[in-house]
């Protein structure tokens, strides 16, 4: 009868501890599936971030590319100005010697009436 209590309360302490045992393995093994989908949905999150990054960023090269494009325009225009500008600045340079050259010359003529 000894033996048999002794065996009983040996196989009920067993059978406590694998349920002991069995119920922190759930728990184990709950937290665990918590933080993969935890991990999951962060991994989720971070490729939606990354998407929308990757949009953004093609987005903004192209935004970049039109205003370069605009860029060289604009250079191009002012370049032609500036050459337009620097040639109408000649001819007045060679019309004011000229007509410097003509009101020498009157002068002289002037001059040389009034001798």
């Amino acid at each position: 009868a000894q033996y048999e209590a002794l065996a009983a309360r040996n196989l009920q302490a067993a059978e406590d501890w694998y349920r002991a045992r069995c119920a922190r393995l759930h728990e184990r093994a709950a937290r665990s599936q918590e933080a993969v989908r935890a991990s999951r949905r962060e991994a989720g999150e971070c490729r939606r971030q990354l998407q929308a990054r990757l949009v953004e960023m093609e987005s903004l090269r192209g935004a970049h590319q039109s205003l370069e494009r605009q860029l060289q325009e604009l250079e191009e225009r002012h370049n032609a100005e500036a050459a337009g500008l620097q040639d109408t600045i000649g001819q007045l340079e060679d019309d004011l010697r000229n007509t410097k050259n003509e009101m020498a010359r009157h002068l002289r003529e002037y001059q040389d009436l009034l001798n």
